[in-house]
Order: structure tokens, then sequence, then C-alpha cells
């Protein structure tokens, strides 16, 4: 080979190693460029995750503060004011609200944040790849190259050896005291040197060749393709983000109509504040039904002074045919309940009647006041209504005691106390049949259980739900009518009624179930009956009484005994027969 030669290879090696490097650097920065794609979309990610978080965590603080103040009491213990109301639904409607906020973070977890975290593993597996593949064609290359320089450095070595050789054998030739097997041998190594250069010339070349075509198909095939798988995969990358930021904007879209709604359901309540409904409540709740009180009369000490000035003194107000004005009555000023309080305290005093004029040393007073008088009627009036009936002391019901309220509160109580007795009696009697049915089934299939076991579950029922009628009845009567003006009083210790007149039949109602009820019929008991519960009649099978109260429906009869004891027994334990006012015998069984 001649300097020419050297130069090619010289000129080759530095094409060689600016290609290798050029690659690399090109490779390097590619991975480099692939990897911060996936950071910044992994940062997307998390910026995602904490914004749900966020929602999350609103959600949840709306929540405790609707329930914070939500109404703790029922429904029905809450005051009715619109403006109560209207904020109840609000308080409503921040629940639904809260509710949207919840389904966004649900929507961003599930739709934006969890599909960008499975997307960036499949990058990240799908560079990896990629990578790879760069990393082999790259080390393919290599292989090639780093083969071709050995075949080069190879035959450039046989090239130098059989130059030494020519270089021997021509001086040994050209030598006359070279005997003649030293030049032969000479000849020999030539040929020899000659030979092995040709067949490294001929591997260089061969390798040259593969190294060329190999490295033409590494910068025009492979990594072109592989440059552009990754420029794909940063292409997708970019346009899932572009989804993503979308996704992001529709999951609070969505959300929008709904909360609108809410926003709206909030402007109706607000709208829904009547203050004259509230004010109305108010005077409904508060109402007492007493009237305002009238004027206070003129109370003249004076009348027993004998007058000697003229007529033109002051005296008590009189209208014609002398007597006295109906507006100044003492009645209409006693037992009145004020605006913001009691009545001031003012004693009460009613003028005694005009007496004839006696001479000083003659005169007596009376001995007893009207006052006083009708302070014992009060005090007579008020014992009569703390002594219970006989039915009520004898079946146990007890009447709570309402006469410190107004008139309209007194009524609102006992309506109220009325319903929920109602209720209590609609539960016995469900009970009540609900026990009879079982009972039937017992009877027609006596496998399924003894029908006698029911029986004092039955009686007990219908013991208590003629204790609840009772009851029931009981605060009826004391339901409160409407009352003359003055027959109410706040405090019986500080203020007085107007003298009340005397009824002869005053007392008489409380009493009158102490009088023995006629008998209208007599019945046979069919069954014995213990009469353990309160009200109830000891029975012994076979026994005659007499029936002086029907069957009202609950199953209950009243009857007494020979010796004039009186009591319940249960209608379907005895055969009873009407002697009065009944078309034939009646039997209950």
């Amino acid at each position: 080979p001649d300097s020419s030669s050297k130069s090619n290879s010289l000129s080759l090696d530095l094409f060689l190693f600016s290609a290798f490097f050029l690659d690399q650097d090109q490779f390097e920065n590619l991975d480099k460029h692939s990897q911060w794609g996936i950071d910044f979309l992994e940062r997307y990610a998390k910026f995602v995750k904490e914004r749900l978080e966020i929602e999350q965590t609103y959600a949840k603080q709306l929540r405790s503060l609707v329930k914070k103040y939500c109404p703790k009491r029922s429904k029905d213990d809450e005051p009715r004011f619109t403006s109560c109301l209207s904020f109840y639904s609000i308080l409503n409607e921040l629940n639904d609200y809260s509710g949207q906020r919840e389904v966004v973070a649900e929507e961003m977890g599930h739709k934006v944040y969890g599909e960008l975290m499975r997307y960036s593993q499949d990058l990240k597996a799908e560079r990896k790849h990629h990578l790879q593949e760069g990393r082999k064609t790259q080390q393919y290359l290599d292989q090639c190259w780093k083969h071709m320089d050995n075949s080069k450095k190879k035959f450039e070595r046989e090239c130098k050896e059989a130059e030494k050789s020519q270089l021997i054998y021509e001086r040994l030739d050209s030598d006359i005291n070279a005997t003649k097997s030293e030049v032969e041998k000479a000849k020999s190594q030539l040929y020899l040197r000659q030979h092995m250069a040709e067949e490294s010339k001929n591997e260089y070349a061969a390798q040259l060749q593969n190294f060329n075509s190999e490295q033409w198909k590494h910068f025009n095939v492979a990594i072109p393709q592989i440059f552009k798988n990754l420029q794909d995969m940063d292409e997708r990358r970019t346009v899932k983000l572009g989804e993503m930021y979308r996704s992001f904007a529709e999951v609070e879209r969505r959300v929008i109509p709904i909360i609108s709604k809410c926003l709206e359901g909030m402007v109706t309540a607000a709208k829904n504040v009547d203050e004259r409904r509230d004010s109305g409540i108010v005077v409904e709740s508060f109402k007492s039904g007493f009237e305002p009180p009238g004027d206070f009369p003129f109370e003249d000490f004076s009348q027993n002074i004998q007058r000697t000035g003229s007529d033109g003194t002051i005296g008590t107000p009189k209208t014609e045919g002398g007597k006295a004005d109906p507006k100044h009555a003492v009645g209409r000023t006693k037992n009145k309940l004020w605006l913001f309080g009691k009545k001031p305290k003012i004693p009460p005093s009613i003028p005694p009647p005009s007496l004839p004029s006696f001479p000083s040393g003659h005169f007596h007073p009376p001995k007893f006041s009207t006052e006083r008088i009708a302070n014992h009627l009060s005090e007579m009036r008020n014992a009569k209504s703390k002594i219970p009936s006989f039915r009520t002391v004898k079946r146990g019901v007890r009447v709570e005691d309402l006469s410190h309220l107004p008139p309209e509160q007194r009524r609102k109580k006992l309506q109220q106390r009325i319903d929920e007795l109602n209720k209590e009696l609609q539960k016995e009697m469900d009970q009540r049949d609900a026990l009879n049915k079982m009972k039937d089934v017992y009877e027609k299939n006596p496998q399924m259980g003894d029908p006698g076991s029911l029986q004092p579950k039955i009686s007990e029922t219908i013991c208590n739900m003629e204790k609840l009628r009772s009851e029931i009845h009981k605060n009826e009567v004391t339901f409160p009518e409407d009352r003359p003006e003055g027959s109410y009083t706040d405090d019986h210790s500080q203020e007085h009624r107007s003298p009340p007149q005397p009824d002869p039949h005053e007392f008489d109602d409380e009493f009158d179930d102490d009088d023995p009820l006629p008998a209208i019929g007599h019945c046979k008991a069919l069954y014995s009956f213990d009469g353990s519960n309160e009200g109830t009649l000891v029975m012994k099978e076979n026994e005659v009484l007499y029936v002086i109260e029907e069957d009202k429906g609950d199953g209950w009869t009243r009857v007494r005994k020979q010796g004039g004891e009186e009591g319940y027994i249960p209608t379907s334990y005895v055969e009873i027969t009407l002697e009065k006012n009944s078309k034939g015998a009646v039997t209950y069984i």
C-alpha cells in the first residue's frame, strides 16, 4: 500500500468516529426529552390529585357544616316560620351541592388522575422498549465496526510483513555471496507473505463492505425508525395531555346544571320568606284568649262621712237612674293578665252598700265584707276542682293540670295530648287485631300453638284500650271552651275573682258515678276470669252477673255482682242477655 491508501483509511476512521458520536448525541437527547415528557405528564397527574383532594375536603366540610346546623329535634318540634323553613331548604340544597363536589372529585380521580397514571406506566414501558432497540442497533453497528477495524489492522500488518520479505529477497538475490538456498528460502517467504497479505486484503474488503451495509441500514432504516417511534410516542403523550385538560374541564361542566338547580333552590327558598306569615304564626302560638282589662272604678271612701259642703263634691260616678256605670263594675277588673306580666297589685276593694245614717255612737260596720265572701267562695271552688271524680280514681286516669296556661294555649295542649292518646289507642287496637288473627290461626291449626296462651295478652291489650279511651274522654271533657271574662286568674294568692254566684248543682256532676247504674240485662260466665288488672272483676265459671254497661266495641262489658261489686270482664267470656231495648237474647262468644 502507498500513502494514498493510508490517507483514505484515516479519513474513514474520522468519518466513522464522528458519525458514531453524532448518533450517540442524538440518541441521548431523545432519551432526555422523552423522560422529560413523562415527568411532565406525572406532574400534571399530581396536580389533578391535589385538586380532587381539595374537592373532597371541601365537600366533607360542607356536609359537616350542614349537619352542624340541621335541626336536631323532630320536625314536629321545629318552628314553622318561613324564615326557618327557608334556611332548612338552603341547608338541603347545600347538601346536594356538596354531593356534586364529591361527584367532581370522583370523576377527576377516575377519568383524569387514574387515566393519567395508567398512561404514564404505558409510556414508560414503551420508551424503555424503544431505547433498548436503539441500544441494540448501536451495539450491533459497533460490533461490525470492530470486526472491520480488526481486519483492516490485520491487512496492514500483513502488508508490512510482505514488504519486509520483499526487501530481504531483493537484497539476497542481488548479493553474490548469498547461497542459492538462502535466496530460495527468501523467495518462498516472500510468496507466503504476499499470499497472507492478499487474504487479509480480501477479508478486510469483505468486512468493510459488510460494515458499510450495516451502517447504511443503521442510519437510514433502524435509527430513523426508532426515532420515529419515539416521536410518535411523544406526540401521543402531547395529545393525551390535551384530552386530559379537556376532561378536567368537562367534569366541572357536567355538574354545572345540577349546581345551578341547587342555587336556584336557594333563591326560591329566599323568596319564600314571608314576614306576615311568620308574624301570624307568632300570634297564633302565643294567643291567650284574654280580653283587655276594663277601666278601674273610682272607689269612694267618703260615703260614710256626713256631707256639710255643697253637692258639687266628687262622688261615685253614676249614670242615669242613679245606677253605677257598668264600665266600672268590679267584676270586669279582676282576674286579668296584662300584656307583659301580671297586673299591678292594687288592693281590691268593693264598696259596701249604702246604709242609712245612724248616730255616730250606734253605727256598727258589717262583720263580713263581700271581699271575704268572694275569697271563701274562690277557695271552695278551687278545692272542689282538685277532688277527682269516682270514675277517675277507679280507673287511674290522671289529667295534667293546665290551669296555669291561657285558654288558647290550654286548648292546644289538650288537643295535642288527645292526638297522642289516639295514636296509642290505634296501636293497641292493631295489636289486638293481630292477636285475634293469631288466635284464629291457632284454633284452626292447633299444631302451630295454643290459642289459650294468647288470651292473657289479649285481655291486657283490651284493658289498655279501655284505659286509653277513658283518658281520651276525660281530656275531651276538660277541653277548654269559651269562658266568660274574669273567669281565669294567673295567681290565686294575689288576684281575686269577682264574687261568684253559688250554683246549687255545682258539685253534683263530679260524683254522678257514685250512684249505682241500673241493670240492663244479665250474663252467665262461660269461663273463669281472674280479674288481675285494675278495673276488672273476678268471675267464676257459670256465675250470673248483672249487665250495667254494654260493650262499646273494645271487647269489655261492665257488670255488677250480687254483692254490689262492679268491674269489667271480657265480653267473649260470657253469654249476655239484654232485658231492655233488645230484640232478643244476644250472645257474645
